[in-house]
Formats: structure tokens, C-alpha cells, sequence
């Protein structure tokens, strides 16, 4: 066989477009009828604060680097310049297609009885209750901002969603330009009385009152439109001596960062569309025409209460190694306990961490924080801890991106409460989920440890799929005191005994793996590797699994998000498959296993195989090592990589199709049958 350039852009998909893929496949969801319908608005919701996200951050950037002139390709081979257009190119017919689905499931809810109604066909008592929610609720807030050689055009915020309206002054008929821009501060949707669930659109109210705001003159047009303005922060961290204020001031400034993607209504004048897009120093690629703006917010009416129309219920359990034990202390001694969320309840962590806060033979806490969300119990209980006169160190990440604001806020209730809160490194993001307790028994002091794969968020917890592994272990212990001394202090720790830290060992210990995987089956041996991750970007980690396969070693991806490696190609790849399951939970935890000869070495954290996990972030990787923990998660991944109804196949030509069942075969979705075996195990 011919030796092959592994640095052959054709045996890459592009980074940008791999995620785009992904949204498509978020999409598929909204359109799948076997999907309950608020479940499917749910999805068309989710593609839509995606696509913000993505064009807030990888569009953006893309723009910057375009007007740096840069021209450096990727290792697909396309330039700054090329993969925008690409980009716009199928972001268009996307988005074309999102409205679509968006209007027919409307119109099926419409059905079910659940209706976003029209002003003029609402009855008095309606138009009497929606009067009297405008006048004190509504009118209050707007803004009439004029647009003249004395008003310039507004500055408007990120995401702003506005009117822009064409006015006549009722004596002079002048005609005049205005913008109202509608409040984020109120619901999207305002619910009419009744025992059927009807709304009406926020923007449908304010538009219907509009000449309130305008006296002496007339609407005669109005269009909506939507900004999305480059909200990467931009921080200048070897220079900053405070990073808590510099965090502060860049979340100011996200609001107001350069325009880079204007959405407006179909029927919107030409002319309009073009002083949009010069006033915003925009291409025509960057103008999206939509029917209905704020997608994102149609969250707020797929969580109304229609069991019928929604995902059906299901209990959250406790680990049966909980059973029967005085402490959960107890439990972790007596063995290793894996928690697998959401069929486990986080419940299993915040109870370690509440009676850790109250036990008096509990001497300390570290615990690194990454996103926990708002009112936070985790924070509750380490401040209670604190409180009760525990040690406890809390390493928050302040630039956990779109969660900045939130962490600051809580960071400073836990310094208020006595924790010590340590933000990290400058230049690198604490992304590791890690937990150690420190407890006297007896003349003993012993370590207990949660390594997770998610973050410590009750509410994210029941929508996404993550692992833990509770332990006692004191080797992995003895690692995990010095990955949080790395954390706090001056450390320079290169070496550790179970771990794998990024960015220090992490990269170099799954290469090693994998060569290691490569040796055995140049021995004869059988090899087999299954990664399980959210991405899979890093090209030396793909060039790695590309001489794996080419080495007849068995590579399985379950990969959710991006993937850059291309599956199938003969002498190259065509023994590694990747597998995608986009379903009811957010699959979320990363796995990873190599059979080494009969070993079976797995391991379990918080890292993806993409550059900035590898390098750029403080990562850790633990092995699993008791027999029933493998056992357990082996089983979880076969179940995984069985599934034949949430399982898109990605093909050698970059596109995803529907994993194929043959004649006979039963139907078997992944996280239904992980449910189902749950309950079982109550």
C-alpha cells in the first residue's frame, strides 16, 4: 500500500461546515413527526440560539480574520474568505427551510388548540386585557428613537430585535424614520384567558399601539429586523493585573462589538434592507430573510404544560450504592460509584456536597466551577460549608463564554460567604470538573473525589448526558490535590500518576494510547477504539486514528457536534465510523476506550479532542478503573453505538444519513432503552 499524505486537505471536512452539519441535524428533529410537537418547537428553538451562538463567535471571527487579511488555510485547505461564503451560502437555504418547518408546526399546534393569535380577531374581553398588559406593562418601557440629521441611527445592543417605521407628521405630511425596539426584559408571548392555551406576539401588541409613542403623526410602515453583533471578548489577559474586572468590562462590550449578520422580514422594502445593511457595514451575504425574528424565544411556548403534546416523564433515581448506607461517605469506601446523568439524579453530587458542608469531621472542599446557572444550590451548599467553618476553595472560570455575567455574580456571593475563590489562569480556561473533600476519620485523613464529564448544574443535568465516577482512591487523590495546587498556586507539575492534564500530558497520553493500540495490532493482536466526545477537530488526534485504521484497528466515533476526520476512505479510513445521536438529551459525556491486548482501558472527563481542550484549556482525564465501573460503562456504549433511530451516519462525502436497520430488526433508540433500564434498577 502506498504511503499516504496524511496533511491531504481532502481527508478533512471543514471545521465551520461539520458544525453546520450538526445544526442541520438539530433540525431533522423539528421536522421528525415521531417527535412530540412542543418537543419539535423545542428543536426549532434550539437550531435557532445555535445559529446565534455560531454567528456571534465562528462567523464573526471569520470576518475579523477576513478584514486582517489573513489568508491562512485550514488543514481542509479553505481561506477565511471561502469558508464565509460557504457558509452563507448554505446558511441561506437553511434558514429558508427552518421558516418552513416553523410555520407547519405553528399550524399543527393550532390543531391541538394552541394558537398565536391575530389582533383584529380578538374578541373585547381579549383586546380589553391586552389593552390594560400594553398600558402598564409595556408602554412604560418602549423608547421612541427618532432617526435625523439630529438623532443618528441608535447604537443598537447584540440581538436587539426592533421596528424600524416609516412615519407621517399629520400637518406637514413629512415623512420621518423611527426605531422602537421591543423589550427583552418581558415575555415573547402574552397568554390570553381561557382554557385553550392562545397568545399573542409581543411585537403584534407593540405594532398595534404603535402611533401611542407618536403623536400627530401616522405608521405607515412598519419591518422588524434583528442584529448580531461579535460578542467573542477580546481580553488583553498578560496585561490584566484584576481579570475578575477585565472579565466585567468585556461582557459590557459584548454588546457592542462590529455587526455581522442582519436578519429582516420578508416583506421589508429593498431600500430599507440596503440603509440597514450600509448603515452596518454589511455584505448582502450577511442579510437573512426571515418570517418571524427571536426564534430562541419560542422556548418559552414549547414549556407550556400539554403533557400530551410533550415528552413523557420520567424518574431520575438515586445509585443504588446510596442504599442502605448511614453516609454517603460510607457508600464511597465500601466502592467506586459511577453516576450517569440524567438517569442518575444530580441529586447523587449535591448530597455528597451538603453532607460534606455539614459533617464536623469534614476539614476542607476544592471544587472547580464552570457553569452552574443562576441561584446555584452547589453555591448554597459550598457557602454553607463555609459558613460551618470548612476550608473550602471554589476555582470559578470566569470565561466560560455567555456565562461570565452569571459566574461574577456568584463568584462574589461566595467570597462574601468565606470561600476562598481563586479565578484561574489568564490564559488558559478551567474546564475541568473536579470535586475533592477532605475528612478526619479517626487518626486518618482521607480523600473523596467527584470527576465528572459535565458541569455541576442541577437544571443541565436532566437535559444532558454525562458521567461522574465518585471514589476514595488514593492515588487518583494524591492527583487530584495536585491538579488543584496547580490550580491555586505556582505549581509546575509535569507528571501524574492516573490523571491526563491538559494542557500537559493530555494530548501526548491518548497519542500514546493510540500508538500503543497501533503496536498491539502490528503484533497480530485484535485492536478496537471507541471515542465518545462532542467534537473531534484536532488534526494530529485524526492523523492518529487515520494509522489506526490503516493498522486494521476497529475505530468507533460517537461523535455529537463537529468532526473533521473523514470516515470510509479506502487505505485511509475505512475502518473508522462515526456515529451522531441527536435525541430527546444533549449527549454530552466524553469516553474513551482502547482494548490494549484485553486491558481495557477507559477513560472518562471533560475534554474533547479539539485544539483548544488539548492546549488552551486545564482538562482532566480519569481512568476507570474497577471491573464493574467498565463493565457498566461498556455496556452504556454498545447500547450507544446499537441505536438505529437517533443514529446519523456520517458518510465519506461529508453528508449524515439515518442509520440503516435491517429486515426484521427491532427499533432501538439509545436514551429511551438507558431510561427503561433505570427504571428498572429502582
Amino acid at each position: 500500500m502506498e504511503d499516504l499524505n496524511l496533511n491531504n486537505p481532502e481527508y478533512y471536512f471543514n471545521r465551520e461546515l461539520s458544525w453546520l452539519k450538526f445544526n442541520d441535524r438539530v433540525l431533522e428533529e423539528a421536522i421528525d413527526e415521531t417527535n412530540p410537537l412542543l418537543e419539535r418547537l423545542k428543536f426549532l428553538a434550539i437550531f435557532s440560539s445555535n445559529l446565534d451562538e455560531f454567528m456571534m463567535i465562528r462567523y464573526a471571527g471569520l470576518k475579523e480574520q477576513v478584514a486582517a487579511a489573513v489568508d491562512k488555510r485550514t488543514a481542509d485547505g479553505m481561506t477565511p474568505l471561502e469558508q464565509l461564503h460557504a457558509i452563507s451560502e448554505k446558511l441561506h437555504i437553511v434558514i429558508a427551510k427552518h421558516r418552513q418547518i416553523l410555520d407547519e408546526v405553528l399550524k399543527e399546534l393550532e390543531l391541538h388548540g394552541i394558537k398565536i393569535e391575530k389582533i383584529e380577531d380578538l374578541e373585547k374581553r381579549d383586546l380589553k386585557s391586552l389593552n390594560k398588559f400594553f398600558d402598564k406593562e409595556v408602554f412604560p418601557i418602549l423608547t421612541p428613537l427618532a432617526i435625523d440629521a439630529s438623532h443618528p441611527f441608535p447604537r443598537l445592543a447584540n440581538l436587539s430585535f426592533s421596528l424600524l417605521l416609516e412615519l407621517i407628521e399629520t400637518h406637514s405630511q413629512e415623512k420621518k424614520l423611527a426605531i422602537v425596539q421591543i423589550p427583552n426584559v418581558l415575555p415573547r408571548f402574552f397568554r390570553l384567558t381561557g382554557k385553550r392555551p392562545r397568545f399573542i406576539i409581543l411585537e403584534d401588541i407593540i405594532e398595534s399601539k404603535i402611533e401611542s409613542l407618536f403623536p400627530g403623526h401616522l405608521v405607515k410602515q412598519v419591518n422588524a429586523f434583528k442584529l448580531t453583533r461579535n460578542a467573542d471578548i477580546e481580553i488583553a489577559e498578560d496585561e490584566a493585573d484584576d481579570l475578575l474586572r477585565v472579565i466585567e468590562d468585556g461582557v459590557r462590550r459584548r454588546r457592542w462589538g462590529d455587526a455581522v449578520r442582519l436578519s429582516v422580514e420578508k416583506n421589508m422594502p429593498k431600500k430599507w434592507r440596503k440603509f440597514l445593511q450600509n448603515t452596518h457595514k454589511l455584505s448582502k451575504d450577511d442579510i437573512f430573510t426571515v418570517n418571524t425574528l427571536n426564534i430562541s424565544d419560542f422556548m418559552q411556548l414549547a414549556s407550556i404544560d400539554v403533557p400530551e403534546l410533550r415528552d413523557p416523564p420520567f424518574i431520575q433515581r438515586m445509585p443504588s450504592e446510596y442504599r442502605n448506607k448511614n453516609s454517603i461517605f460510607d457508600a464511597i469506601k465500601a466502592s467506586d460509584i459511577l453516576l450517569h446523568h440524567p438517569f442518575h439524579a444530580f441529586d447523587a453530587v449535591l448530597d455528597l456536597i451538603n453532607e460534606a458542608a455539614n459533617d464536623p469531621n469534614v476539614l476542607a472542599i476544592k471544587q472547580t466551577l464552570y457553569r452552574v446557572g443562576p441561584n446555584s444550590l452547589i453555591v448554597k451548599a459550598l457557602a454553607e460549608a463555609a459558613g460551618n467553618g470548612k476550608l473550602v476553595t471554589a476555582l470559578v472560570e470566569l470565561k466560560a463564554r455567555f456565562d461570565e455575567e452569571n459566574n461574577i455574580i456568584w463568584a462574589k456571593e461566595l467570597e462574601r460567604s468565606g470561600v476562598h475563590v481563586v479565578y484561574g489562569f489568564p490564559n488558559l480556561k478551567t474546564h475541568c470538573k473536579s470535586l475533592l473533600i477532605i475528612r478526619r476519620e479517626g487518626k486518618d485523613i482521607r480523600r473523596y473525589m467527584h470527576i465528572g464529564t459535565g458541569n455541576y448544574n442541577p437544571v443541565t443535568s436532566k437535559l444532558y448526558t454525562d458521567m461522574g465516577i465518585l471514589t476514595c482512591d488514593e492515588s487518583l487523590a494524591a492527583d487530584i490535590s495536585e491538579l488543584f495546587n496547580y490550580l491555586t498556586g505556582f505549581s509546575k507539575q509535569t507528571t501524574w500518576r492516573k490523571l491526563l492534564i491538559a494542557p500537559v500530558s493530555l494530548r501526548t497520553g491518548f497519542l500514546e494510547a493510540i500508538e500503543k493500540e497501533i503496536a498491539l495490532a502490528n503484533a497480530g493482536q485484535e485492536g478496537h477504539i471507541i471515542a465518545k466526545m462532542n467534537s473531534l477537530v484536532d488534526p494530529q488526534m485524526i492523523r492518529a486514528l487515520y494509522r489506526a485504521s490503516q493498522a486494521g484497528i476497529k475505530v468507533e466515533l460517537n461523535i455529537r457536534g463537529i468532526c473533521c476526520l473523514r470516515p470510509g476512505l479506502e487505505d485511509l479510513s475505512e475502518n473508522i465510523s462515526v456515529h451522531s445521536i441527536i435525541g430527546r438529551f444533549l449527549e454530552h459525556s466524553r469516553i474513551f476506550y482502547f482494548k490494549h491486548g484485553g486491558e481495557d482501558n477507559i477513560y472518562i472527563g471533560s475534554a474533547d479532542w479539539m485544539p483548544r481542550n488539548l492546549d488552551r484549556r486545564i482538562e482532566a482525564i480519569a481512568p476507570i478503573e474497577n471491573p464493574k465501573l467498565k463493565r457498566k460503562i461498556m455496556h452504556i456504549l454498545d447500547v450507544l453505538l446499537r441505536d438505529n433511530v437517533k443514529t446519523r451516519v456520517l458518510q465519506s462525502d461529508g453528508e449524515y444519513v439515518y442509520k440503516k436497520r435491517t429486515r426484521g430488526q427491532r427499533k432501538l433508540n439509545a436514551q429511551e432503552r438507558l431510561l427503561e433500564l433505570s427504571v428498572r434498577r429502582l
